[in-house]
């Protein structure tokens, strides 16, 4: 567990000040026991624990709004939050805000198949959004390993990606519309579902990605796309991050848009999720150095997996591919992407790792991963790199395991020392520190080492403008 991100002094809340907030949203959902608290205060990996005098949840938009009008007008900084499945620590209370909690905007107001869009509280979890789209036959393109528990309110707030974002983009690319409550209680309109409006700004840029800085995001208007009528996925051994990425280009070649997913995977990644998961099997029948996982999605009711096949077997012909296996159910393709989504939980019992959410330009995946490896292998000898990720748009996990048999607690001790060989290579190729899960706590510090000295002067004065007190997530991302 990391320590609190800097020495800002907690602020005490009155008695008096903390009943007025309680009675906003009932004292039934104003949780102020400890051990009540937890689920909102403990980050999902467990690096941060926060502190809070009370967890409001409240069920309106009216209610938000009265909460932020009350938190500005006393100046008592208020921390949104979601899901909780957030890996930078920007939803957490580190030092006794309020907890604004949107779980109970759950309502899908709206769902139009004719304009492809749905309406939905920033509270529903992705899951239940996909699944009201599939019930009129399209498909909210958005897929993250934790659809169960994430929100859409947190997926638009630190603008998350996902293994789909190849072909349809990061949640930027599906608002068309949102309400968000403002830091002084009054509630910007902009639910509207057109794909052309050229009136002036578009404000709801501000709050994507922005991370409950400058506004909450109450509910969001989103793009459907119709629902692919075949889906094929294969898994394929390569020699090198090189054969990859030369496959993907045959496979987009090939498919074009239909490649939905292609993500690289590490062979010492896929033996520690079969040494810990007991669902997962060796997806081929030899081990090979490295692997991808490929999706096809089409409009076409037949043929996608003859197009799958090609590919495979041009890259079999060309030395790309050394083995590989088209899933012949639901059940293998379901299995074949467990692996993937096993990888960064199971990496936990192989001891302390250092996580990098990091992307570089797609044809400078391979060096960076060249470049890393060697970088951190010379500054801890023996330390296990584990990168895996989205090869498709150039967005890696590069995590790097604590040696055998060394002190976690002592490996963990050099998470900055690993992050500054990691991200000067990252910044070699100019890629970014962040690709999809935000800046939070953990990178807040180096974000003027790596933003444009003017784009972070005009964050700062867009941060000012919209919440002057600074009540909304303070000290998070600026």
């Amino acid at each position: 567990m990391l320590d609190k991100p800097d020495n800002t002094p907690s602020k005490a809340i009155s008695p008096e000040l903390l009943g007025r907030f309680a009675a906003i949203v009932g004292e039934k959902f104003a949780i102020t026991d400890p051990q009540s608290q937890t689920p909102y205060l403990v980050e999902m990996r467990d690096l941060f624990r926060g502190h809070t005098p009370a967890v409001l949840r409240p069920g309106t938009v009216e209610e938000v709004s009265a909460i932020l009008k009350l938190a500005n007008e006393t100046k008592t900084p208020i921390v949104p939050q979601g899901g909780n499945t957030g890996l930078v620590g920007g939803q957490i209370p580190h030092h006794n805000e309020i907890v604004l909690s949107v779980n109970r905007l759950d309502r899908i107001r709206e769902v139009d198949p004719t304009s492809n869009t749905i309406t939905v509280e920033s509270g529903v979890t992705l899951q239940r959004t996909r699944a009201a789209a599939a019930e009129v036959d399209r498909l909210y393109p958005q897929l993250l390993p934790s659809e169960g528990t994430c929100t859409i309110g947190g997926n638009l707030s630190t603008n998350a990606g996902g293994t789909a974002a190849l072909a349809h983009g990061i949640a930027r690319s599906h608002a068309l519309g949102l309400e968000v409550v403002l830091a002084d209680g009054r509630v910007l309109h902009n639910l509207n579902k057109l794909k052309k409006d050229n009136t002036g700004y578009d404000l709801k840029n501000l709050f994507i990605g922005a991370e409950g800085t400058l506004g909450v995001i109450t509910a969001a208007v989103l793009r459907l796309v119709p629902r692919p009528r075949a889906i094929e996925t294969a898994f394929a051994g390569v020699a090198s991050p090189e054969a990859a990425l030369e496959l993907l280009g045959i496979a987009q070649a090939r498919a074009g848009n239909d490649v939905t997913s292609f993500e690289i995977m590490t062979r010492r990644g896929i033996e520690l999720v079969l040494a810990n998961d007991s669902g997962s099997r060796d997806p081929l029948a030899s081990p090979h150095d490295w692997y991808v996982l490929i999706e096809l999605s089409s409009q076409q009711s037949e043929g996608a997996r003859l197009v799958l096949e090609e590919i495979l077997e041009h890259g079999l012909e060309h030395g790309l591919v050394a083995d590989a296996t088209v899933a012949d159910s639901l059940e293998q393709a379901k299995a074949f992407w467990r692996i993937r989504e096993m990888f960064g939980e199971v990496q936990r019992h192989a001891g302390g790792s250092i996580k990098h959410d990091v992307s570089v330009p797609v044809a400078a995946v391979p060096a960076f991963i060249a470049e890393a490896n060697a970088a951190v292998g010379k500054l801890i000898p023996g330390v296990r790199p584990l990168p895996f990720g989205h090869l498709g748009d150039g967005n890696i996990h590069y995590n790097v395991t604590q040696p055998e048999g060394a002190d976690k607690a002592e490996y963990l001790k050099r998470w900055n020392d690993v992050n500054n060989v990691v991200f000067a290579v990252v910044k070699k190729y100019g890629g970014s520190i962040s690709a999809e899960h935000g800046i939070g706590v953990i990178k807040r510090d180096l974000l003027p080492s790596v933003k444009d000295p003017v784009a972070l002067d005009l964050m700062r004065s867009i941060k000012h403008l919209l919440d002057p007190n600074g009540i909304l997530n303070p000290g998070k991302v600026l």
